[in-house]
């Protein structure tokens, strides 16, 4: 079930939605990251293509990661 967020990013409120699995898995990266969420998604929407979304920056970031060899950081 996609379920809406929201985030404030770099002083403004913003809203992304995404599936459950999704959010839980960004919530386990930034633990394992040891950074809060808001700003692994920070990082996530500085870094997304132009003309992207950020639902859609997230959900890949997410892939890249859980596809990543051990040690790699996920591209973004």
């Amino acid at each position: 079930m996609i379920r809406k967020h929201s985030a404030t990013l770099h002083g403004h409120r913003t809203s992304f939605s995404l599936e459950e699995p999704f959010f839980e898995e960004l919530n386990r990266i930034a633990a394992h990251r040891e950074i809060s969420l808001a700003r692994l998604i920070a990082e996530i929407d500085d870094n997304r293509a132009e003309g992207s979304n950020l639902s859609s920056a997230l959900r890949v970031y997410v892939l890249a990661w859980v596809k990543k060899p051990d040690g790699a950081d996920a591209s973004l």
